[in-house]
């Protein structure tokens, strides 16, 4: 590893604050790269500093989990934190949430296989299966960690009272769920209750899913399974209007002499010493920008500006569809 970042607490690992969200290596954004790009962008971001890697059963319907285990874990297992997530998984070729012990059981067993690993160091409820009761999913996980199969266990998009029903069964090293600049949930209860708690806070989506690129995006020209078709903010009566919120803090960014997604990510870090952070990308370029947010620096004056954005100029359309809405356990603000 040739260059470094600065570090912060993820659980029990000491981690860079910026991480890598593997899941664009696989499908959701855009056309996924090719292998050989993936394992270049991998290659790259450990170079840089990156510690912390971020997969999932679901991305690719396991084949992200694949995909790192045929080199770059192979080189560098030892040397990294490792993290996946069960309980939305491939099953039978589709993507099925289930929280039920026994399925957890094969996310598990089929995560380990595909990573080709005897142990996950940070592993993540993904999605919590309302019809199963949150303390006997996350009983399921504390039982991994007992017998040697996972280090440490986080829960994902959960609110801030399944957090605490969460934590009571077993420890919880840390919580996942987007923030950014455009999507501040998390500040209504699940930040103040990870730091009552001890629980790290990781924020995926820090870029808002591509909308802080430092070129605004073209939504008519998202491929046909680009999941940013199904949710309303990329919905052109709503993205039109988010325009001017891209304007304002573009602007902000321009005078800070850095690009608009280094920005959202500084922002995101000087929210707190506990927060890291897990952009994804698929394009080498974007990956050599994201990690150099680390050395953006925000005085006050400018973190009061952006407030001045974030709080009087509207976000217009929900995160996600009511279907995937119906998925998630999080507190909602009210949409502007």
């Amino acid at each position: 590893m040739s260059q470094s970042l600065s570090t912060r607490q993820l659980g029990p690992f000491t981690v860079a604050s910026i991480g890598l969200g593997c899941m664009n290596l696989s499908h959701a954004y855009g056309v996924p790269p090719s292998e050989e790009v993936a394992n270049q962008i991998l290659e790259e971001a450990f170079e840089l500093g990156v510690t912390h890697f971020d997969s999932a059963a679901l991305y690719g319907l396991g084949t992200n989990e694949t995909l790192l285990s045929k080199q770059f874990l192979k080189r560098h297992r030892q040397q990294i934190t490792l993290i996946s997530k069960g309980g939305v998984g491939p099953a039978d070729g589709k993507r099925v949430i289930d929280s039920r012990p026994e399925s957890l059981r094969r996310d598990i067993e089929g995560s380990l296989k595909r990573l080709q690993t005897d142990v996950i160091d940070l592993y993540y409820l993904h999605r919590w299966d309302k019809k199963v009761p949150i303390e006997d999913a996350i009983g399921t996980l504390g039982d991994f960690v007992k017998e040697g199969k996972v280090r440490a266990i986080g829960m994902s998009e959960i609110s801030a009272k399944t957090l605490r029903k969460g934590h009571a069964t077993h420890p919880i090293a840390a919580l996942q769920t987007e923030y950014s600049m455009w999507t501040r949930n998390p500040e209504i209860a699940l930040l103040k209750t990870c730091r009552e708690l001890g629980i790290s806070f990781v924020a995926f989506s820090p870029v808002a899913r591509g909308f802080f690129s430092q070129t605004s995006l073209n939504i008519t020209e998202f491929p046909e399974k680009d999941i940013r078709r199904g949710m309303p903010r990329f919905f052109a009566e709503n993205f039109s209007k988010n325009l001017n919120y891209y304007e304002a803090l573009k602007q902000i960014s321009v005078e800070e002499n850095c690009t608009l997604a280094q920005l959202a990510l500084a922002w995101l870090l000087h929210q707190g010493s506990d927060i890291t952070v897990i952009p994804g990308t698929s394009r080498l370029d974007h990956l050599r920008e994201n990690i150099a947010a680390d050395h953006v620096k925000l005085s006050a004056p400018t973190l009061e500006k952006i407030s001045q954005v974030l709080d009087n100029v509207p976000v217009y359309g929900n995160r996600y569809n009511e279907v995937s809405q119906a998925e998630v356990d999080t507190e909602q603000f009210p949409v502007s």
